[in-house]
């Protein structure tokens, strides 16, 4: 598992999530978000996560508070 920060939220269920010592924030996306709801997360908040490969790069899935 990763950590990192919620970087960036939008109102259309997804965000960017900041990781520790990485420049480029990972993309994720409500669906793997687990035990917290979307409507929880704020700019800033600490979360666990791990990485996964798309066709569209990598993301941020199975995220969780840290």
């Amino acid at each position: 598992m990763q950590k990192g920060t919620i970087a960036r939220i939008t109102d259309k269920g997804f965000g960017f999530i900041k990781r520790d010592g990485e420049e480029k924030d990972l993309f994720f996306h409500s669906t793997e978000l687990v035990g917290v709801s979307f409507d929880e997360l704020r700019e800033g908040d600490v979360m666990t996560f791990e990485v996964a490969e798309s066709p569209k790069g990598l993301n941020a899935v199975k995220i969780s508070r840290a």
